[in-house]
């Protein structure tokens, strides 16, 4: 079922499928919505409780700060599960949502089991990706939110898989003029903002990185430099995916969930 809530002073929107002895809380990625998991839900919900949740600033989601800062979103998915009787929750970040589900770890660490991070990082970003933050703020304010998606999302894909999902490119790119512009900045901000959370990554029993070969945000470098640097930290690595894994190929992501929280 899908609903709002007020949490944190904004309205949240929710998907909950309601049933499942363990739940797993689906966070997307920058310029997309809770749909963005819809065919995934649907595999994950024959075994899982799935809580999917607009971001902060995304689809039907409020905004009403300067700043969405990675804490703030956390908070209002920790508040989320306190208003539905969730004590522990497993949490699941793709990209930015990755970012925030860290910060859900470092800063609630009783209500979560423990993180999956679906090709996201713990590193602050870098002062060249700072760079081209600006550079997409800039657009936005000029009104080419759409034009930004419809060059951002495709290549969120593996070049191979491109005219297979053609539909769910255009169907995100579609979405994504949807969301308040003020929001979609303020979620940019407090990525340029955030501190890196390797720390929180060390020192947690419970994690696990999805990365995909053809990731072009995740390269290979960057891949084997975490798998080296975090051995607490289960890693899987889906051949012939690009950033979006578990969209690409969402059997073999739930194959290495259910491998990992049971």
């Amino acid at each position: 079922m899908e609903y709002f809530a007020i949490s944190n002073g904004i309205p949240v929107h929710i998907l909950d499928t309601k049933k499942g002895d363990k739940t797993i809380v689906l966070l997307h990625g920058y310029l997309e919505t809770l749909y963005i998991f819809n065919e995934f839900i649907e595999i994950l919900e024959k075994k899982y409780r799935v809580i999917a949740i607009d971001l902060p600033g995304h689809g039907l989601s409020g905004s009403d700060k300067e700043i969405n800062s990675m804490e703030f979103c956390a908070g209002v998915i920790a508040d989320i599960l306190k208003k539905n009787n969730i004590e522990k929750a497993w949490v699941a970040g793709h990209s930015m949502g990755g970012y925030i589900a860290q910060n859900c770890i470092k800063h609630y660490p009783g209500m979560f089991n423990g993180v999956i991070l679906l090709n996201s990082t713990p590193f602050a970003d870098s002062p060249e990706k700072r760079t081209d933050r600006e550079r997409e703020i800039d657009l936005i304010r000029k009104s080419k939110l759409g034009n930004l998606a419809a060059l951002s999302i495709p290549k969120m894909y593996a070049p191979a898989n491109l005219r297979k999902f053609d539909e769910k490119i255009e169907e995100t790119v579609e979405i994504s003029e949807t969301h308040d512009p003020n929001g979609i900045v303020a979620c940019i901000k407090g990525m340029m903002k955030r501190e890196e959370t390797k720390d929180v990554l060390a020192k947690t029993e419970k994690a696990m990185f999805i990365f995909g070969t053809e990731d072009k945000f995740i390269t290979e470098e960057i891949r084997e430099k975490l798998i080296g640097e975090f051995p607490n930290v289960k890693a899987v690595v889906v051949p012939g995916t690009g950033h979006n894994s578990f969209i690409e190929e969402p059997q073999k992501v739930l194959e290495a969930i259910e491998n990992f929280i049971g």
